[in-house]
């Protein structure tokens, strides 16, 4: 049976300011969380915007995952504040990659092709 391995990166996700216009999410330069596997990290006692973190979560996945070169997903690294008036960014970066298993993160069976 062949590994049923794979890897994903770990990400840090950083609000950055783009400008001196007034912040409307709350945030604060340099304000982070991390993703290891599934598991968002935060900072003891920062907290994050609802809606910042709706517009990032659907990108954090294929972020995660090993890319093609030339794909977008390998070169863009920052998202807009959800707010039109917000000049915060909050920039992705891919730090290390991790190893999981199928095993470990579904009760699927990995079905093998001959």
């Amino acid at each position: 049976m062949e590994s049923d391995a794979f890897e994903l990166y770990d990400l840090r996700v950083e609000v950055v300011v783009v400008d001196d216009r007034k912040i409307q999410c709350n945030a604060k330069p340099g304000d982070w969380f991390e993703v290891r596997g599934e598991v968002l990290h935060f900072p003891p006692g920062q907290g994050f915007s609802m809606y910042s973190l709706a517009a990032l979560l659907p990108l954090l996945p294929a972020k995660q995952r090993a890319t093609h070169p030339n794909d977008w997903m390998s070169t863009d690294a920052e998202v807009a504040c959800p707010d039109p008036h917000c000049p915060t960014r909050f920039r992705i970066t891919r730090l290390g990659k991790r190893v999981f298993t199928h095993g470990q993160t579904t009760a699927v069976p990995l079905v093998q092709t001959p």
